[in-house]
């Protein structure tokens, strides 16, 4: 089997142009997977309305996809790098397509979550698959560096992102847009996919680990679902049962890997500390983005009145302020290296969220809700440009695929589990609020979204030292051949 970041050298020489082409189409294929977990937030009322959803499964909605891409994630990397990236490439996003399609016709909440659930089973294909593709078309130098901080912030910014478009099509078109999108934005991914990707796959032993799937797939499911019921109580049996299961079924998985002849995640890839801390802040991100803008999209449109395009606008300045940010600290990070941009993002996200968490009944955009998105929004790109960088450093490119799923699952995870435990503290601050009131009936929900913000607030805060500590790297290393670090 032939070296494939040798080929990918090769492919770069013969055609200059390819690889910055390709970065396109992966970045395409990327900002459709990650709008897709918030995209729907703006149309849940409205689903939930047409469709007849319980509270509890309108939050399912978001939860099950983001639970079906991060748990199989480490599978789908695994089945790119044997079975061959630009094929899973292709089948991943004609199988999101087709789940989109089955989603935006559902006529039931049964069907929806259906689609939803099979939307994050190709996504898990997908998305490390359009990764590794990545990694191994730009093996080294400075175009890496570029390459991967344009690849972050499209992840970063893509989430709000999903918040404007699902505002537009929402109060234009149908809810039902918000999934339909996405059809034809696959056909040209996959028309582009046909005529520009190259074949690579990893040579050797290409078994798969079936029981490491089945214990991580057991296990973060557990976890998901205990949290989930967290919000009827910490101290039922199903919630406790379910969290200690999940406990388990990781803890079987990280045992299982040091035994297993091919493991579906080798823990050399975890076990080094700088990547390590990546990981340990791509959750916690995960968990303060995703749940943070679940609940402000909701006070914008509960609270404030907002239409669903007045409120994917106003959703605008946080993906605006990482883009802008991202662009900057692009050409910045050679100078200063990963680890003060890694350890000041959390900062700023930290602060921002505590702004938002100021927020109450009556009080207005410009005063209570835009300062912080725009931090929160900067401390996030700060976070996002090193992120995949450091994520890959040092990978072998037989490992590219799951490597690259470990830093999404990692991120898609933290979002599931982030959203499960906000969910349960805002039911628990909502049932206990004194502030509602007849003449404030609103009361009630801002004191719970301020919970939902003052949490995601502490899980930044809590990748502060991580940052510091763990990422130890230094910017002649990071900007050193191979466009990476060397770990370990």
């Amino acid at each position: 089997m032939p070296d494939v970041r040798r080929d990918a050298r090769a492919s770069a020489a013969e055609h200059p142009n390819r690889r910055w082409i390709i970065l396109g189409v992966a970045a395409l294929s990327q900002l459709m997977v990650v709008l897709d977990g918030t995209i729907v937030n703006i149309a849940l009322p409205d689903a939930q309305l047409e469709l007849g959803m319980s509270d509890g499964t309108r939050g399912w909605v978001v939860t099950l996809y983001a639970l079906a891409f991060g748990s199989l994630l480490l599978l789908g990397g695994r089945i790119a790098d044997f079975w061959g990236r630009k094929r899973s490439f292709i089948v991943g996003m004609a199988g999101f397509a087709i789940a989109s399609g089955i989603g935006g016709l559902a006529t039931s909440g049964g069907m929806l979550l259906l689609a939803r659930g099979f939307q994050g089973v190709f996504a898990a294909l997908l998305a490390p698959a359009a990764l590794a593709v990545l990694t191994v078309t730009f093996p080294s130098g400075p175009d890496r560096t570029r390459a991967f901080a344009i690849f972050g912030t499209i992840a970063g910014a893509g989430a709000a992102i999903g918040l404007l478009l699902g505002g537009v099509l929402t109060e234009y078109l149908t809810w039902n847009w918000c999934l339909l999108v996405n059809v034809p934005i696959a056909v040209i991914a996959i028309i582009a996919a046909l005529f520009i990707l190259k074949e690579s796959r990893a040579d050797g032993d290409t078994r798969y680990d079936v029981p490491g799937t089945l214990m991580i797939t057991l296990g973060l499911g557990s976890i998901v679902y205990g949290f989930s019921r967290a919000e009827l109580g910490w101290g039922r049996a199903d919630t406790i049962g379910f969290l200690a299961l999940g406990a388990v079924g990781v803890a079987l998985f990280l045992w299982w890997q040091t035994r297993a002849a091919n493991p579906l995640l080798p823990l050399r890839i975890i076990a080094d500390k700088v990547r390590g801390g990546t990981f340990l802040i791509a959750i916690l991100q995960g968990a303060a983005m995703l749940g943070a803008l679940l609940y402000l999209t909701l006070h914008f449109q509960i609270v404030m009145g907002m239409s669903p395009l007045a409120s994917g606008v106003a959703s605008l300045p946080f993906a605006g302020s990482i883009i802008v940010t991202a662009a900057i600290l692009s050409n910045v990070i050679g100078k200063v290296g990963p680890r003060i941009l890694i350890t000041i993002g959390p900062v700023l996200s930290a602060a921002g969220l505590l702004l938002l968490s100021r927020v109450t009944p009556d009080g207005t955009y410009l005063a209570q809700i835009l300062p912080g998105q725009i931090l929160f929004g900067i401390g996030a790109a700060f976070v996002f440009v090193p992120m995949q960088n450091l994520a890959l450093a040092g990978i072998q490119p037989r490992d590219s695929g799951v490597a690259g799923a470990a830093l999404t699952a990692a991120q898609q995870v933290g979002g599931s589990i982030g959203i499960a435990v906000f969910t349960a503290l805002y039911t628990s601050a909502v049932a206990s609020s004194t502030s509602a009131s007849t003449a404030n009936p609103f009361g009630g929900l801002v004191d719970g979204y301020s919970i939902v913000f003052i949490a995601a607030a502490i899980a930044m805060i809590v990748a502060i030292p991580i940052g510091w500590f763990m990422v130890r790297v230094s910017k002649e290393d990071f900007t050193a051949g191979e466009g990476a670090v060397h770990l370990g």
